[in-house]
């Protein structure tokens, strides 16, 4: 893939200036230790995350990752997470370099190389991944589409890109709050800082950014003000303009890593009066309408690949006859409540990472019956064979709303192998 232009000589001005902010305010705030590495080794979770990733199965072999923009701690996470990986990290901060390289010798991760080397500089490694992560740095290149395209040149055929940029209609508070420091010549001494902390306790509670502020966990931190309303460049993008851009630069769209609240068919929006309307739209139509009707997103987060990897690669379907050598695998973070629930309910579903109040998703003895015998282990064909065809076609419904409200994920590696399946119609749900 190729661009016009000196494509290695990213240092100018204004790379220089997001440089010099974040070796003075390094974000997120440094780590002193990783406190949950257990976590971070759970087998359980890394088998979600993977099959998230690549629901047919990775590259095989020793997997190479690169964190491009890798601040101060999440190198290290990867690193730790994946032990038999060789993760590589780049960072145009050396002070985030440090604080990483700290982390690496503290626990000893010898999978971890550290590079001082922009984004739009990544091919001067000369190396190829399998995993590129980045997220939260392309919105602030003085050109995202030149680092997109620098991320898909060094991506392997079967590779695959987890991006995060921010979303637009969120960040409407953010960005009056940017004008108002500009207004004011509010700038990133310790007492502005001190000042613009307050000024955010003082926020009228019907402000565009009061509800923000009050989730956010980390914005009474100095550096995380400083990240959000004093940053010298981002840009944010709607669902199709990330459409947009994504094919500009030659990537394909996977899915989101959250996909619930993009889906017409989860939450509040699948009640409406517009839902049968909604569904007749293409996915990318269906995902913008789902941006605007909720109003508050504040970043993407989505798994992306070349654009010359099979359009299918992500595709979860539960029509046919594939879905049967599917195995669920339940999400170790989503959580089962089994107190206070609605009349006629068994349990109630919800992932903690959804944004969104709506996102719950209720189920009856029978469903929760189902629940129980996901176990990571049985194919959707072995957990539902015994049952009825009417009984049969609702739990399959069941499970590819567990699938929508990120409940489940999908180890589709044996569908992918079975040579009588492989080749089966294109046909499927359109939710993705």
């Amino acid at each position: 893939m190729s661009v016009p232009g000196d494509r290695d000589t990213p240092s100018t001005p204004a790379s220089d200036e997001v440089r010099d902010f974040y070796e003075k305010l390094p974000y997120p705030p440094p780590l002193a230790s990783l406190d949950d590495r257990e976590l971070y080794k759970n087998p359980a979770r890394r088998r979600a995350l993977y099959h998230r990733i690549w629901p047919r199965g990775r590259p095989g072999g020793r997997q190479e990752i690169l964190i491009a923009g890798c601040g101060t701690s999440q190198a290290a996470r990867y690193a730790m997470r994946e032990p038999d990986a060789l993760v590589t990290a780049i960072d145009v901060s050396e002070m985030s370099l440090r604080h990483t390289a700290d982390l690496k010798r503290q626990y000893s991760l010898e999978n971890l190389e550290l590079h001082p080397l922009a984004l739009e500089s990544v091919r001067q490694l000369g190396r190829s991944f399998d995993l590129i992560v980045c997220t939260g740095v392309l919105h602030h290149l003085p050109d995202p589409d030149l680092g997109l395209c620098a991320l898909r040149d060094v991506l392997k055929p079967q590779g695959a890109l987890h991006l995060m940029v921010y979303a637009a209609y969120g960040r409407a508070g953010i960005y009056m709050l940017q004008e108002y420091c500009r207004l004011l010549g509010i700038g990133t001494a310790a007492q502005d800082l001190r000042d613009l902390g307050g000024l955010l306790e003082a926020l009228p509670k019907d402000h565009p950014l009061a509800h923000l502020f009050g989730r956010a966990k980390d914005f009474r931190e100095p550096s995380a003000i400083a990240d959000a309303l004093l940053h010298p460049r981002d840009r944010a993008y709607t669902v199709p303009e990330l459409y947009a851009w994504l094919e500009r630069c030659g990537v394909s769209f996977g899915r989101w890593l959250e996909q619930a609240p993009y889906l017409p068919q989860c939450g509040a929006l699948a009640h409406t009066g517009h839902a049968e309307r909604l569904a007749e739209l293409p996915p990318p139509a269906q995902h913008a309408a789902a941006e605007l009707f909720r109003g508050t997103m504040t970043q993407h987060r989505l798994i992306a690949y070349g654009s010359d990897r099979a359009r299918d690669e992500q595709a979860i379907r539960f029509t046919g006859e594939r879905w049967q050598d599917g195995v669920p695998i339940r999400l170790p973070w989503a959580r089962c409540i089994r107190e206070r629930l609605p009349a006629g309910s068994s349990a109630v579903l919800l992932n903690p990472v959804h944004q969104h109040r709506d996102l719950i998703l209720p189920i009856n003895s029978a469903e929760d019956r189902l629940l129980q015998q996901v176990d990571g282990v049985r194919t959707l064909g072995e957990i539902v064979s015994g049952a009825e065809t009417n009984q049969r076609a609702r739990a399959v419904q069941f499970f590819e709303r567990l699938w929508q409200y990120d409940q489940i994920v999908i180890d589709a590696s044996r569908a992918a192998a079975h040579p009588s399946r492989r080749a089966e119609g294109q046909e499927g749900s359109t939710a993705r």
